[in-house]
């Protein structure tokens, strides 16, 4: 059985909210979840702090659902940096209005207030509009004292995370010992602010869930603006972690530094069972993702229009919510699909989804993990993707489903009909695809993220 290290184990991820940000969230939560069967803090997991600034309700409903859905397993290990700051009991925010130096907000910005239940203001954040390095901002966040009067400011968001971070440490050292602290980055933004805290007793491991690259998303491509600042800073993790061989790869040919970058793929449980091809659906073909440009859903739905010229019954049952919903809605009632093409809205139980199916359809242009890919084929739906960096390749290599040139429609609709028109072909490609649980095993996967803590705690942190 997995053994990790006697340490004190955190997961940073800048927001957990039900229903949002795809397989991100999902990701995050099982990490932890496997990460809690393996021991750690006795079988109740790594703390999950998030640093989104809403209110204290809503993180409370939060956990409750995913309580419900049992993605966690204990909702008092989740805990919120602006919940903390603004819960007067017992002194809460003292590490807040400890960590402020003498200043007073900037009066040219504007200002999103955080008040404790009392309605008595605690912190100020500045609201930077339109700038996606908004995190980075070094402008004075707002510290009030117990009468609502500023009594201070720190620099940015980066002084406040981690004022908030050298007070959880400090709070399991004072109940723990001194015990060596394992920090799990989830998030990017959070890794370029946290990247410089030089405690001896922490180690920084980064987790990757997205792709760096812009189009035509080649490797030499050009690194997309928001990972820039992150590659410069990237050798100073104790460890990153990739979800493909393929990224990783590619990321350590341009930018060097081979003994930080490992591959540690999401882990996904085995199905308890496989439904054979003739028990599910004939000819449904089902997608499961967030309906954003990025996933080019349109495709799907014009290549449905060819599909359903050899293969009249077929149905495309699209799962998830989004910006896209309306203009989607729309190209389905201008091509009269409607019969056929169908809307589905979010789902909470995606393994019936792919146990009934007999396809799993993406198309996006670019994944970091494609997650519902590993899903869709540790339940024996073959899979139909377009040929993109980083995971339809890499879980395709094997088989378990078809590849197609990427953006070509026509070849899409092709594939589709091959794989659900076909029942030995089906066959063969559902075979392949359920081996797909052997190699992201959640004990496996798990054991080797086991393996990287133990590496990074015996030799000092790199930022020391």
């Amino acid at each position: 059985m997995t053994q990790f290290p006697d340490a004190e184990y955190l997961i940073l991820s800048s927001r957990l909210i039900p229903d949002h940000d795809g397989g991100y969230g999902l990701a995050v939560l099982a990490r932890a979840r496997q990460m809690a069967s393996a021991g750690v803090h006795e079988g109740r997991g790594p703390l999950i702090l998030t640093f989104d600034p809403g209110t204290a309700a809503a993180h409370a409903q939060h956990r409750r659902a995913f309580d419900e859905r049992d993605l966690i397993v204990d909702p008092e290990r989740m805990r919120n940096l602006f919940d903390e700051a603004s819960d007067p009991r017992g002194g809460a925010a003292d590490w807040l209005r400890v960590a402020a130096r003498p200043g007073e907000p900037d009066p040219a910005l504007e200002y999103r207030r955080v008040d404790d239940a009392e309605g008595r203001p605690v912190v100020g954040i500045p609201v930077i509009h339109g700038d996606p390095d908004w995190h980075i901002t070094t402008a004075p966040v707002a510290v009030y004292g117990p009468d609502g009067t500023v009594i201070g400011v720190l620099t940015g968001f980066g002084e406040l995370y981690r004022a908030w971070l050298e007070h959880v440490v400090a709070q399991l050292r004072a109940t723990g010992g001194e015990k060596p602290v394992v920090v799990i980055c989830e998030s990017r933004q959070l890794g370029e602010l946290i990247a410089g805290w030089s405690d001896p007793g922490v180690r920084l491991i980064h987790s990757i869930h997205t792709i760096h690259l812009e189009p035509p998303y080649t490797p030499d491509a050009p690194v997309n603006a928001l990972w820039d600042r992150w590659f410069s800073m990237a050798e100073r993790f104790d460890a990153v972690l990739w979800l493909s061989q393929s990224q990783r790869t590619d990321v350590v040919e341009r930018f060097g530094d081979e003994g930080v970058h490992l591959v540690i793929p999401a882990g996904v449980p085995a199905a308890s069972s496989v439904v054979p091809g003739s028990e599910r659906d004939r000819g449904r073909v089902v997608m499961l993702n967030r309906l954003a440009p990025g996933k080019r859903v349109d495709h799907a739905i014009r290549a449905f229009r060819s599909v359903l010229a050899v293969v009249p019954h077929a149905t495309l049952d699209i799962y998830g919510g989004g910006v896209e919903h309306d203009r989607l809605q729309q190209l389905i009632d201008e091509l009269g699909l409607g019969a056929h093409v169908v809307m589905r809205g979010i789902t909470d139980d995606p393994g019936r989804v792919l146990d009934q199916a007999s396809a799993f359809l993406t198309t996006s242009a670019f994944e970091g993990q494609a997650l519902a890919i590993v899903e869709a084929m540790v339940h024996g739906c073959p899979v139909v993707a377009y040929d993109v960096r980083y995971g339809p390749r890499d879980h395709l290599a094997n088989g378990g489903g078809v590849l197609v040139p990427d953006g070509d429609i026509d070849a899409l609709a092709a594939a589709i009909v091959r794989v659900i028109d076909d029942p030995e072909e089906h066959a063969r490609l559902a075979r392949e695809a359920a081996q797909m649980a052997r190699r992201v095993d959640p004990d496996r996967v798990t054991e080797a993220l086991a393996q990287a803590v133990r590496d990074v705690l015996a030799v000092p942190s790199r930022r020391a």
